[in-house]
């Protein structure tokens, strides 16, 4: 399965991109959309990671580490999508 690595290294390159983009803005609100958007691919990574992990080495030990890595994953990635839509909510309600 070649998906799951490419998820990952997109995720990697992503999260890395919203971190610099984070010292570019000025305005906080703008920051903590970013911020929310750049921790949605933390969370992807962690949850792809932990599919990959399973997939590549298929063993219990694998499975256990890999239900870890999904639940932390989906967690993060339901925080953030949540902080992303209320900060993005928030903009549009400042800003038009």
């Amino acid at each position: 399965m070649v998906i799951f690595p490419i998820i990952i290294v997109i995720s990697i390159v992503l999260y890395v991109y919203y971190k610099v983009a984070i010292m570019k803005n000025k305005d906080k609100l703008t920051q903590l959309y970013v911020n929310a958007k750049s921790r949605i691919c933390l969370g992807s990574l962690v949850f792809f990671f932990g599919i990959n992990q399973y997939v590549f080495y298929q063993t219990q030990f694998a499975l256990f580490v890999g239900i870890v890595f999904v639940i932390i994953g989906g967690a993060l990635l339901y925080d953030a999508f949540k902080e992303a839509k209320h900060y993005r909510n928030e903009w549009k309600r400042l800003n038009v």
